[in-house]
């Protein structure tokens, strides 16, 4: 079993900053994926960024050059690195993690683990 914990949510206004933390344990193994993903409320979860075991990263475009994906050499923490957040970036932050062997994906259904989340509130 692979144990998941974010860490890092808040309030901040828009144009601001926030990192989030996403640190897995327990039978994780540092070839696995790790992605972040969100939910605001009244709708569907989407991905957001992911990392694969090479460093390669992918982004949903409306982040992308705004947030950074990130990890430690041991590869069992990953950062969110957020910047220039806007409202429609409210919602609660999931990290999972990807067991399979392979390239990232920002798609929720390769992913077997996930934290409880961190909430994210954007004000205007």
């Amino acid at each position: 079993q692979v144990h998941v914990v974010e860490s890092g949510g808040g309030s901040v206004q828009a144009g601001g900053s926030l990192r989030l933390s996403c640190a897995a344990s327990g039978s994780y193994r540092n070839d696995y994926s790790m992605g972040w993903f969100r939910q605001a409320p009244g709708k569907e979860r989407e991905g957001v960024a992911c990392i694969a075991k090479d460093g390669q990263t992918r982004y949903q475009p409306s982040v992308e050059g705004r947030f950074t994906i990130s990890q430690d050499n041991d590869r069992r923490t990953v950062y969110l690195q957020m910047n220039r957040l806007n409202p429609e970036d409210t919602g609660m932050y999931y990290c999972a993690v990807d067991d399979s062997d392979g390239i990232c994906s920002i798609k929720s259904r390769y992913y077997n683990y996930w934290g409880q989340g961190t909430q994210v509130t954007v004000s205007s």
